[in-house]
């Protein structure tokens, strides 16, 4: 009988990562639902426990390299492999007001809060990955999906809030380069955009919902052997970089 398979969403308390484990659970993985505020993620994984899912939670903030090393053992301990990786975690630090006031330009721009972006949007994804990979090569299989978003599109680059376009931008080159890495292994990665989605960060004027949006995550994190790897898709169709 084969090994359950299993899969580590972080930011997986809410919206498009709580959205993204119900859906892999109800698809037969083992989810290790990863959050930094303990309350918060508790409960989120108790719902999923109670429509009878296999979710298991831990407390990790991405940005602290003793707490990915801390996940990374517990993923070996407690659920034995790690075959999906999906760096959802993120942040959209630089404007007081994202949907009514006026945006942050980047002659206003904090680098400080720049280097916040960038800490938990793109270094967050490379220190999981570092630290899961391994564990992907032992059992030779692995699906990485790093969610990003059309707003670090260089190919339709607009103005303001730089730090988030920026820490989209090289979290897509984390992607290219991973996947450039890891060719001719049987570990695939991907960019996915969800596009403008109904959650905190998204706000109630986007226009898609999570249940329209995870489908396009779901897919990069099930790709069969001959799937793409080192893409940029919204919907499971290849989009701009």
């Amino acid at each position: 009988m084969a090994q359950q398979r299993v899969a580590v969403v972080t930011g997986a308390n809410r919206g498009l990562g709580l959205g993204t484990s119900r859906a892999l659970a109800k698809q037969g993985y083992r989810v290790g639902m990863v959050g930094r505020n303990r309350e918060n993620l508790e409960a989120a994984a108790a719902s999923l426990k109670a429509e009878g899912l296999a979710v298991e939670p831990f407390v990790a903030d991405v940005t602290r390299q003793e707490d990915v090393d801390a996940l990374a053992h517990w993923v070996e301990e407690t659920l034995g492999r790690a075959d999906v990786l999906v760096n959802n975690a993120g942040v959209l630090l630089g404007s007081k007001d994202f949907f009514h006031g006026a945006p942050a330009s980047v002659f206003l721009a904090d680098p400080d809060l720049v280097r916040q972006n960038i800490e938990v949007n793109t270094l967050g994804p490379l220190r999981l990955c570092q630290a899961l990979v391994p564990l992907m090569r032992r059992h030779r299989y692995g699906r990485i999906v790093n969610i990003s978003s059309g707003m670090g599109q260089l190919s339709d680059m607009g103005g303001y809030w730089v730090g988030y376009r920026m820490s989209k931008t090289a979290l897509n080159v984390l992607t290219r380069v991973l996947a450039a890495e890891l060719d001719g292994t049987p570990i695939k990665v991907n960019s996915i955009c969800p596009g403008w989605v109904k959650t905190d960060m998204g706000g109630p004027q986007a226009d898609r919902t999570v249940e329209e949006a995870v489908p396009g995550i779901v897919w990069a994190a099930t790709l069969p052997a001959d799937g793409p790897s080192g893409g940029f898709f919204r919907d499971g169709e290849p989009i701009p970089w």
